[in-house]
């Protein structure tokens, strides 16, 4: 959706200026009023009603803004566009001032229970950091009215706690999306699924990219998303773990073994090659046997020290 937002073009004046001349009119006002009491008459009551008047208004008009801040201005309801300058300005007072930050701000989720792609039950968290981009649709496509809010600053504070609900609602509407397209973990080692665990990178990309679609209909984009935690929910965490146990011990079995094996093939090769020793099949594989005890076996090996042959 092409955006509406547009620069302030407007007038406006320097606020310093304008500061200056609102106190020369509240002077006048007042030497006006004191030339009224002493000498009465209708053409100073107009001219002391109008002057204090004019002070009102123009007093009405100022604004500062500080870096990274913006003011959504509308005129009887109409959008004129948005002040972006930094400083202290002057602008009409009969135009109304939304203000808006443009700081980045971070979102915390705090874990969620979803299933990943596999059914299995997770706990899943996440950090957002976002920013209001598009100041038109953050102020007139989603609600943020804070009319109950007394000052400026207040207003301002209550809008923007209005857009972090906004941003949190929605991040965990797209983190039960990702996470339901994903398994927690690899069961297939001999396939390379991309899994929540392992797939930090393509996955955060995915979550960054699925927020954004939600968040531009409101003017805010999503500059970095990340899952900060990821757990198997308690009911099954158990379970889990004793698979995972199992899974590394006979990986590790595995490696122990195909090392055993290599080991024993390069002995039998080393004495038939130097003539150390000829061994017939049975006492190779007597030899072999007792090698893969000693190699794979989870204690050390006990020698035993043969003295002599059990023939007479």
């Amino acid at each position: 959706m092409e955006s509406k937002e547009t620069e302030f073009k407007g007038g406006y004046l320097n606020g310093f200026l304008m500061c200056v001349i609102d106190i020369l009119l509240l002077c006048a006002t007042i030497w006006t009023f004191i030339q009224l009491v002493s000498y009465p008459s209708v053409g100073r009551v107009i001219l002391c009603v109008l002057l204090f008047i004019a002070f009102i208004f123009f007093s009405c008009g100022f604004c500062m803004q500080e870096p990274n801040e913006a003011k959504v201005l509308t005129f009887f309801g109409r959008y004129v566009g948005t002040f972006r300058k930094t400083g202290f300005y002057w602008v009409n007072p009969l135009m109304t001032k939304k203000s808006v930050s443009l700081r980045a701000r971070n979102l915390n989720a705090e874990p969620i229970k979803v299933n990943d792609k596999n059914g299995n039950p997770i706990l899943i968290g996440l950090v957002v950091v976002w920013r209001l981009k598009d100041t038109y649709k953050a102020i007139f496509d989603i609600d943020t009215d804070v009319t109950n809010t007394a000052t400026v600053g207040g207003a301002a504070s209550a809008r923007m706690n209005k857009f972090q609900n906004f941003v949190a609602v929605q991040s965990d509407s797209a983190l039960r999306q990702v996470a339901g397209m994903y398994a927690y973990d690899n069961n297939d080692t001999k396939t390379k699924e991309v899994t929540l665990r392992d797939g930090s990178e393509e996955i955060n990309q995915v979550l960054e990219n699925k927020l954004n679609e939600r968040l531009s209909m409101a003017g805010l984009e999503v500059t970095e998303a990340r899952i900060n935690y990821l757990a198997y929910a308690p009911e099954i965490a158990a379970v889990m773990l004793r698979r995972q146990q199992a899974e590394a011990i006979i990986s590790a079995r595995e490696k122990i073994v195909e090392g055993a094996v290599g080991m024993v093939k390069m002995a039998l090769d080393k004495l038939g090659d130097e003539d150390i020793v000829e061994l017939d099949e049975e006492k190779k594989a007597a030899m072999v046997s007792n090698l893969l005890v000693v190699l794979c076996a989870d204690e050390p090996a006990q020698p035993v020290i043969n003295s002599g042959t059990l023939n007479h």
